[in-house]
């Protein structure tokens, strides 16, 4: 009985499209996901937005602001560092697919990987391709995103203006933290991108294998993100308490 049955050609073209289905439905499905439940429930992105909102008011009340400008620069230059790479990543990749029959023997050489036609070869490194110009994208955007925070951060109120209200600064305070969460999030998708192509990385050796560490990236990011230790250690505030989070999209 057992030696009837048999897995399916790892080379095979529904299997391989069932594959890129699954990959889709797990970025895309998480992505959703994720966005939906930090609304209402504790984690990262969500956190991390409070602290930007006690950021900027305390932003307020100082007067010297050289260190605020300083923690921005350096978020933007982790941003534009991850964008330079990933435009090298995507040469890369063109070089490639430039040389596709060298990349398919010298992949053929190696134990497990199934063996795929030139067209199928092509489209799995199209897909590499796709997902880091989606990289590329969102790095650049959290980028510029950034500098518009410099913006409002030179704009901001001034400790002695006394023509400002609370009402204005507590305004303030919150546009500025919603800009830095907005270019927080870019880059948190850029990331995530990178995540799922290291995942893709393993669809040239096997589908099977491919949807399999597509799911695992997608429990990884949901541990980090929801149940990290690091949440957990960001939830108390210094008296000691749990944070008071409000719905943030």
């Amino acid at each position: 009985m057992l030696s009837q049955l048999s897995l399916p050609d790892a080379g095979s073209t529904w299997l391989n499209m069932l594959a890129f289905v699954w990959f889709l439905l797990c970025w895309v499905g998480y992505t959703h996901y994720a966005r939906h439940r930090a609304r209402d429930t504790a984690c990262l992105a969500s956190v991390l937005h409070l602290y930007r909102q006690d950021w900027m008011s305390r932003l307020l009340m100082r007067e010297q602001r050289i260190a605020d400008a300083s923690v921005i620069g350096n978020l933007e230059r982790n941003t534009a560092f991850f964008a330079s790479s990933t435009l090298l990543i995507l040469a890369g990749i063109i070089t490639v697919m430039g040389a596709t029959d060298r990349a398919q023997n010298l992949l053929h050489d190696i134990p497990f990987v199934a063996n795929v036609s030139r067209q199928m070869s092509e489209m799995k490194l199209l897909v590499m391709l796709g997902i880091f110009v989606y990289a590329f994208f969102t790095f650049s955007w959290g980028m510029r995103q950034y500098n518009f925070a410099s913006v409002l951060l030179g704009s901001a109120p001034l400790v002695g203006e006394k023509q400002v209200s609370e009402i204005e600064r507590k305004a303030y305070a919150a546009r500025a933290a919603t800009v830095l969460s907005m270019a927080g999030n870019e880059f948190n998708l850029g990331l995530r991108a990178y995540y799922f192509a290291l995942a893709g990385l393993t669809w040239f050796i096997n589908p099977l294998l491919f949807m399999l560490t597509s799911a695992g990236v997608v429990w990884v990011l949901y541990k980090r993100e929801f149940h990290s230790r690091i949440l957990a250690a960001m939830m108390y505030s210094p008296t000691g308490g749990l944070l008071q989070q409000d719905k943030v999209d």
